[in-house]
């Protein structure tokens, strides 16, 4: 799927790519979404991952446009730490349970949507993300922590679903 290059695109996938999530995440119950997977991560990890990155986007943009540095993908790792770096994550987001990594996800969502209704088209297209040291603008990063986060999100879930039900 091509990447969105308007802010009206890049709003309604987003949304849409939340739509599709939050419709296969109600068809998962509580107590599925806690077991861990082969690779030790559960429905819940991911919901709540998806949310923490929201939030790492929105802390780059920020740091980006205060002209301070931007650590990607956060301080203290790099991108070949990110094995390590979501590990990490799930370790400390361990005791989060199913309603709170949904919510987490939910307000994750508004805060982005509101971001996004908060930015002209020159904002999220006119050129790179400052900071970002990449030609990214901050309408790809955003749909990089929105909607492929939620479709990337949707398909691992409904595998998971699909064995649940093997």
């Amino acid at each position: 799927m091509p990447a969105a290059t308007t802010k009206a695109d890049l709003i309604a996938v987003t949304e849409k790519e939340f739509a599709k999530l939050q419709a296969v995440l109600d068809t998962v119950p509580e107590a599925r979404a806690l077991e861990k997977d082969a690779d030790d991560t559960s429905v819940k990890d991911v919901v709540a991952h998806r949310a923490h990155w929201i939030d790492l986007f929105l802390g780059w943009y920020a740091d980006g446009q205060a002209g301070r540095e931007v650590r990607f993908p956060a301080p203290g790792y790099k991108w070949s730490d990110l094995k390590a770096y979501n590990a990490d994550l799930r370790a400390r987001q361990a005791d989060m349970g199913w309603a709170e990594a949904r919510a987490a996800l939910a307000a994750g969502h508004a805060r982005l949507m509101g971001f996004l209704d908060g930015l002209g088209e020159d904002a999220l297209y006119g050129g790179p993300m400052k900071g970002a040291k990449n030609a990214w603008t901050t309408g790809r990063w955003a749909e990089a922590a929105g909607a492929s986060h939620y479709r990337s999100a949707a398909k691992y879930v409904r595998a998971r679903v699909k064995a649940f039900s093997n």
